[in-house]
């Protein structure tokens, strides 16, 4: 079987969810993921200019949202904040909680997550070890409760600590799960000063999704300092993360699982498509 390429359902802005969605089906994608989201109501999704779908949702109507497009969703994003302090308006454990929710009623197998730069004194300042504990604590339900449900949360390299090998390791070595898993994202851990190639050579039973990123040579200059970008605004090969060896790497490994595109722009997101698909994925 081949890797399965996906599209970020996050590609315009200003656009709701259904409009997102009408767009990669227009592309020639079968599958997307549930890209952004918050508890409760939003005002911009009810007014029209976004795309943030609600945790507290009936989770069918999303599922039928895409099913209607002809889209099957292959996770749901929960990218929390898990060095600083819990607060009401930080995203983050009882967020993951409701992903995982969403997800299993709707036989979605991924809620993906990462630890997030630090945004407080508080989390810049902890030591290593306090930071894994915290990373820790913050997924230890989490973790439970996906366990029960069926589903499996990855953390994705978007920090300083899932950008590392040895600490994603010592992660994952500290919350003890067989429901935790890894979400390779290539831009992200190259950015952070990682290696793709090497994370999938000692990591790569763990990896269940693909996020796919290339970043041109300019970038260099900051990697090792950035954690994690959000979109590429390029192609993919014609950056230099090395996406076909990361490619092959993975089909070396066993890897035939779902992958997403994290790219901005309509050209770009045809031409990385059509890269994979050179590459021999679906």
């Amino acid at each position: 079987m081949a890797i399965k390429v996906g599209c970020f359902a996050l590609i315009n802005p200003f656009q709701t969810l259904d409009k997102q969605v009408d767009q990669i089906r227009e592309w020639g994608f079968k599958y997307a993921d549930i890209t952004d989201n918050a508890d409760g109501a939003c005002l911009g999704s009810h007014f029209g200019f976004n795309a943030v779908a609600s945790l507290d949702a009936n989770a069918f109507d999303l599922k039928r949202l895409f099913e209607s497009r002809g889209i099957t969703i292959t996770s749901v994003c929960a990218h929390a904040t898990l060095l600083d302090p819990s607060a009401p308006w930080r995203y983050g454990t009882a967020q993951i909680v409701k992903a995982i929710r969403m997800a299993a009623a709707i036989g979605v197998e991924h809620v993906i997550t990462t630890e997030g730069d630090a945004h407080t004194e508080f989390g810049e300042n902890l030591t290593d070890d306090e930071a894994i504990f915290s990373i820790r604590e913050k997924l230890h339900e989490p973790l439970r409760m996906a366990r029960d449900y069926g589903v499996k949360i990855l953390l994705e390299p978007h920090g300083k600590y899932t950008d590392s090998i040895k600490q994603m390791e010592r992660i994952i070595d500290a919350c003890n799960s067989d429901a935790l898993g890894i979400n390779l994202d290539t831009g992200n851990l190259w950015l952070g000063g990682g290696d793709p190639i090497a994370m999938i050579k000692k990591l790569g039973s763990k990896i269940e999704h693909v996020h796919w990123k290339d970043l041109p040579q300019e970038m260099e200059e900051q990697r090792g300092k950035l954690y994690g970008c959000g979109m590429s605004l390029i192609s993919l090969g014609t950056g230099v993360v090395g996406i076909e060896e990361i490619y092959k790497e993975l089909v070396k490994a066993g890897y035939d699982g779902h992958s997403t595109l994290e790219i901005a722009g309509q050209d770009s997101v045809l031409e990385s498509y059509k890269y994979l698909k050179s590459l021999g994925a679906e």
